[in-house]
This record gives structure tokens, sequence and C-alpha cells, in this order.
């Protein structure tokens, strides 16, 4: 594990962040979005799926919908208006060539410097398995990534487009961090957004905030002693 944390880069204005499902972003990057929105980058959410079998006591197809509304307001709340869903099947995303096809034709239309994927690691950054979707999701954004810039791969997707900093969330072996301080209850007001997810699992809302802030602290902890959030920085 690497001791130190070194300091996201700046040098970029927008932002694409890619993730299986609604709350992934929450429970990972949020106030690291709040913090870019707020100094004037632009951040826009695509998700694999609506997360419609993330709530075990409500059908799909209702699911479907209340997830949607809740990770739009989740988004909000860290100054992101553009959400897009692929409508891939939670619980079944496959690491295929329509997947990548979806992601790389994204990639392309957003043009952003910096691509920011949640973990596609075996295990999360707690030491958990980490869901299938996820795995999946997150070594297909990173294809699509590579394959972005290649105009001879998908030239039905678009023009290419060369990401400049790509940036995993929630990894097991972090590499940079960015001060959160100014983003912090922005990031709990983010997954509060997610009530009906979170009461499905468990959690209160006086739980979320403990939640967001432990971890924050723990990442600050190996980054200036600031609340923060960690990414595994991956070369371009």
């Amino acid at each position: 594990m690497t001791e130190n944390l070194e300091s996201m880069p700046e040098d970029w204005e927008s932002a694409l962040v890619l993730a299986a499902h609604p709350d992934d972003v929450e429970f990972g990057s949020a106030g690291a979005v709040a913090v870019w929105t707020r100094k004037g980058h632009a951040v826009s959410y695509l998700l694999a799926t609506r997360g419609e079998a993330g709530i075990d006591s409500m059908p799909p197809a209702r699911a479907a919908g209340v997830r949607e509304a809740e990770q739009r307001q989740a988004a909000a709340r860290v100054g992101v208006s553009e959400v897009e869903f692929l409508d891939h099947p939670d619980g079944a995303v496959r690491a295929g060539e329509a997947l990548r096809s979806d992601l790389v034709a994204a990639i392309r239309r957003v043009r952003p410097q910096l691509v920011v994927v949640f973990n596609h690691h075996e295990r999360t950054g707690t030491g958990r398995w980490n869901a299938p979707d996820h795995r999946e999701f997150g070594r297909c954004a990173l294809d699509a990534v590579m394959d972005a810039g290649n105009r001879w791969i998908l030239p039905e997707a678009g023009e290419p487009w060369s990401v400049k900093h790509l940036a995993v969330a929630n990894s097991p072996q972090p590499t940079h961090a960015l001060d959160i301080s100014t983003g912090l209850d922005a990031a709990v007001a983010s997954l509060e957004a997610h009530e009906t997810y979170l009461g499905s699992l468990g959690y209160t809302r006086e739980a979320v905030r403990p939640a967001v802030s432990g971890q924050a602290q723990a990442t600050g902890a190996r980054f200036g002693g600031v609340p923060a959030v960690a990414f595994e920085l991956i070369p371009c």
C-alpha cells in the first residue's frame, strides 16, 4: 500500500465519471466532484444501469425510476446536471462489445480530459470482494478510454478523442488524493439523496455523515491530515 498519496492533477477542464449503478459515485468520489464543480470544472455522469435490482423490497420496474430520480438529485447536490443512463441490466453487466461501444461513443461525444472510473479490481478499498458489475464495467471502461483515441476502432462511435487523465475511484491501491474540505458537506448531502436505497440496506440518515467523514479522514491521514478522496491514477 502506498504510504503517501500525491495530489490529483488540476490541468483539465472537463470530466466524465463512469459507474455501473446509482450510488457508486456517492460512495466513492462525490466529495471530489463537489470540489471540482465549485472550481468551475464541467463534470458529467454516465451510468451503465439504473440500479433496478438494488432494492429487495421493490420490483425492478419500479425501483429503476426511484433510483434514477435519487441519482439525479444526488448529482445536483454536487453541481452535476448531466446524468446519462445506458440501460444495461443491473446485476448482469458484461464487458463486451456492446458496452464498450456505448462507452467509447460517450467519451468521444463528451470529450473529457479526465475520466473517473469506479473500482474494477477484485477487491474494494476495504478489502471486500468487489461486485461483478463493478469488475466487468470497470475493466470495460478502461478499455474504452484506450479505444476512444483510436479512429480505426469503432469508427461508427464518433471522432476519436484521447483522454488526458484516467482515475479509478475506490481503488484498493490508490496513488493520488484530493482535499475535499470544501466539498464534504455536499458529499454527505449527495449520499443522503439515495434515501430509498440506503433505507433498504438498513442505513439511517444519521449514519451517512459519520460514514462519509470517516472515510475522508482515513484517506486524509495519508494526505496531509485533511479530509480527502483517493484515486488510483493510471497513465493514459
